[in-house]
C-alpha cells in the first residue's frame, strides 16, 4: 500500500519559517516526482512546489518563489517543505503528493496524496 504522510505543520509567526516533511512508503521513491499543494478554506488545493526525481531540479509557485524551498532524500524517502518568510496568505492545509509522470503544477498529475498537515501563520 502507498502511504505519505507529512508532518511538521504548526503555528508560526508571520515572518517566521517551519519545515515541513512527507515520509513515503509502498512506492519506487525515486521513480516519482514529488510535489506540495495547500489548501485554505473556501479555496482550491493549489501548487505549491515540486521536484524533480533526481532533486536536481525544483519549481515553484510564484505565490512561494523566494521563500520556500522543497528537497528530497532518496535513500530515506523523505520529501522536505522549507518555508521561510511566512504570511497569513500561506495559512492552508499542507499536502505532499507523488506524480508518476510529469509532476506538473495540476493537481491531476499527482496519484498519490498525503492527509495533509494544517499550516497557520499569525499576523
Amino acid at each position: 500500500q502507498v502511504q505519505l504522510v507529512e508532518s511538521g505543520g504548526g503555528l508560526a509567526q508571520a515572518g517566521g519559517s517551519l519545515r515541513l516533511s512527507c515520509a513515503a512508503s509502498g512506492i519506487t521513491f525515486r521513480n516519482y516526482v514529488m510535489g506540495w499543494f495547500r489548501q485554505a478554506p473556501g479555496k482550491e488545493r493549489e501548487f505549491a512546489a515540486a521536484i524533480n526525481r533526481s532533486g536536481g531540479v525544483s519549481w515553484y509557485a510564484d505565490s512561494v518563489k523566494g521563500r520556500f524551498t522543497i528537497s528530497r532524500d532518496n535513500v530515506k524517502n523523505m520529501v522536505y517543505l522549507q518555508m521561510n518568510s511566512l504570511k497569513p496568505e500561506d495559512t492552508a492545509v499542507y499536502y505532499c503528493a507523488a506524480s508518476p509522470g510529469a509532476g506538473g503544477s495540476l493537481v491531476t498529475e499527482y496519484r498519490y496524496w498525503g492527509q495533509g498537515t494544517q499550516v497557520t501563520v499569525s499576523s
